[in-house]
């Protein structure tokens, strides 16, 4: 049966809609740990990683189908190089469409959060861009994106859900950034001074990072996967669907 993917603003909606959900669940249950575990540091981590691997597995469940649940420019950008490789991918004009509705969707996110535990949004003064925390960011992202893609590049993007909220879940353990791996998410999390947020004057060194990052991991996936990277087509998960819908 034909398929094809869903109009680009439905899939702009979804991924904004995910960011948005992703980064309101990264902060609040930041805010949520703070106030529930105030002096025990390795707690507030644990109860802040906990949510985000749950809540992420199931936005890319939900969202998947819809717009690949990429909810990262990285991811994104990884997506519309390897396109170019073999003609499939998103566009460029996607592209530019992803990255919006992701940022939108971070910024709405972080102001979501501080609304439900009525917090007030405010500017984060958390600096965190010491060449430890950047280095982290690097190895997180090139992480994130060899995994994505090579699920992809072998048939198992249907394990992405599981696989990249395990990855994550993880990384926020053994990275010393706690694994932010996504510029969209870092923008957003400038915009409330609580657990999980980031100075504006860290947020540039981490973004390019992740871009560094990003580039390490589809190298990688090229040198590992050189035939299997050519065919790479639905990123994050299958998102193609019957006409009728």
């Amino acid at each position: 049966m034909t398929s094809h993917p869903p109009q680009l603003w439905r899939r702009a909606l979804a991924e904004a809609l995910g960011t948005c959900l992703l980064v309101a669940i990264v902060v609040g249950s930041g805010i949520a740990a703070q106030q529930l575990s105030p002096n025990d540091i390795g707690l507030q981590l644990l109860q802040n990683s906990t949510a985000t691997v749950l809540g992420l597995t199931v936005l890319i469940l939900v969202f998947g189908p819809v717009s690949g649940a990429h909810f990262n420019p990285v991811v994104s950008l990884a997506d519309w190089i390897l396109g170019r490789r073999n003609g499939n991918g998103l566009t460029l004009p996607e592209l530019g469409t992803y990255v919006v509705a992701q940022t939108v969707g971070a910024i709405g996110g972080s102001v979501l959060a501080n609304a439900m535990f009525e917090v007030q949004t405010s500017i984060s003064g958390k600096d965190r861009a010491t060449p430890g925390h950047l280095l982290a960011e690097v190895v997180a992202t090139a992480g994130l994106i060899l995994l994505i893609f090579s699920l992809a590049a072998t048939k198992r993007g249907h394990l992405a859900a599981p696989a990249v909220g395990a990855y994550i879940g993880a990384a926020y353990w053994f990275t010393s950034s706690t694994s932010f791996a996504n510029p969209a998410v870092t923008v957003g999390r400038i915009f409330s001074d609580t657990f999980a947020g980031i100075s504006p004057g860290s947020a540039p060194g981490f973004v390019l990072a992740q871009l560094i990052g990003a580039a390490v991991g589809l190298s990688l996936l090229l040198m590992l996967f050189p035939t299997g990277s050519r065919a790479v087509e639905d990123i994050v998960v299958p998102h193609t669907v019957d006409k009728q819908v």
